[in-house]
């Protein structure tokens, strides 16, 4: 897969065209092995667009790998590059690609050239899980950044003196990160609106069928509603009061009382509509977010245990071998290339 710059299309009035210069904007896509696919195309076709749109490369990207060699995103498909990270320069943007296994590797030289851009000015972002590469390199030190919804647990867990949220994405200077998949369209879509006004921008969101261009503060995830496929609004806001007390879970009388139920009438509404009891649903809940941890953080078993609500690491371990068929340690060993999101 070949990917060249500088396609010409219909001509295009930019209201910034002061700004734009005979050379445009260099971008370098930083392809860290096993990317995610859809992250990635999502941030550079628009910039190619805004080149035909305007018939003139306002940006003139390439791409770079560890070594130089053909790239291999998490869907399987090879991508060629340009050379390796340590040859990687003169930049006015440096876009890092992540996705599966992304704590793995140690990025060491990813990481020199990152900085060294980042000495120059250039301006530095990630897509998916790049983040985590820009927050090992320290180079999201005091600045706002966001991470896929999956990985942020992992993320803070590492890194809790960082400004993380749950954005789609976040534009923070010259620092921009999103949460990945389309996401990744919405950020670049404003970036191109910063540099060269919204009408490019819009028109290029057009030629993406990409009918609205997302705030950057906008959910991450499908609202409640849709993931569990009801529209109750007292179970919706027992499992969200689920979803938020996970280190020290709530009785049955408390999740009953913030609804003005009675306990008996909550297992009969999860039930009939969720075909589990509150409890075994909050338990679910507890320990899909330790399975996370667990894959995705170095932290100790009984750390995990404690952050998920269960008090003694024997209980914890036999409600995740019921729930998932095999222990916390064996999933430890297996590491996150089996569970990971590609």
């Amino acid at each position: 897969m070949t990917i060249a710059a500088g396609e010409t299309g219909p001509a295009h009035t930019v209201a910034a065209s002061e700004a734009i210069t005979g050379r445009g904007i260099a971008v370098g896509f930083m392809l860290v092995d096993r990317f995610s696919m859809i992250a990635f195309s999502s941030a550079i076709e628009p910039l190619r667009l805004a080149n035909r749109a305007v018939g003139r490369d306002l940006y003139r990207f390439s791409l770079w790998s560890e070594d130089g060699a053909k790239c291999t995103a998490s869907n399987g498909i090879e991508v060629k590059v340009a050379g390796r990270f340590c040859d990687a320069q003169d930049f006015d943007m440096m876009v890092v690609c992540g996705g599966v296994d992304i704590q793995r590797p140690d990025h060491r030289a990813l990481h020199s050239a990152l900085r060294r851009c980042s000495a120059r000015g250039a301006a530095i972002g990630a897509v998916c899980t790049g983040t985590y590469v820009l927050a090992k390199a320290g180079l999201l030190d005091g600045y706002r950044a966001t991470i896929h919804w999956e990985n942020l647990p992992g993320l803070v867990s590492e890194h809790d003196g960082l400004e993380i949220g749950s954005d789609l994405f976040e534009i923070d200077r010259n620092r921009f990160t999103c949460a990945g998949g389309t996401a990744a369209a919405d950020m670049m879509l404003s970036l191109i609106m910063r540099d060269h006004g919204p009408s490019l921008a819009s028109e290029v969101a057009d030629q993406l069928i990409h009918h609205r261009i997302r705030e950057s503060g906008e959910r991450q995830r499908m609202d409640l509603r849709m993931r569990l496929g009801v529209s109750h609004p007292k179970l919706l806001r027992v499992v969200g009061l689920m979803e938020t007390s996970l280190a020290e879970p709530l009785g049955s009388q408390e999740l009953a009382d913030a609804v003005q139920l009675s306990t008996r009438q909550l297992e009969r509404l999860f039930l009939k509509y969720l075909g589990r009891s509150p409890a075994k649903h909050y338990l679910r809940i507890r320990l899909e977010h330790a399975r996370t941890l667990i894959r995705q953080t170095a932290m100790p078993l009984l750390s995990v245990a404690f952050e998920c609500g269960f008090t003694s690491a024997s209980h914890f371990s036999k409600a995740y071998l019921d729930c998932f068929g095999q222990p916390p340690s064996a999933e430890r060993k297996i590491g996150p290339a089996q569970g990971a999101r590609a």
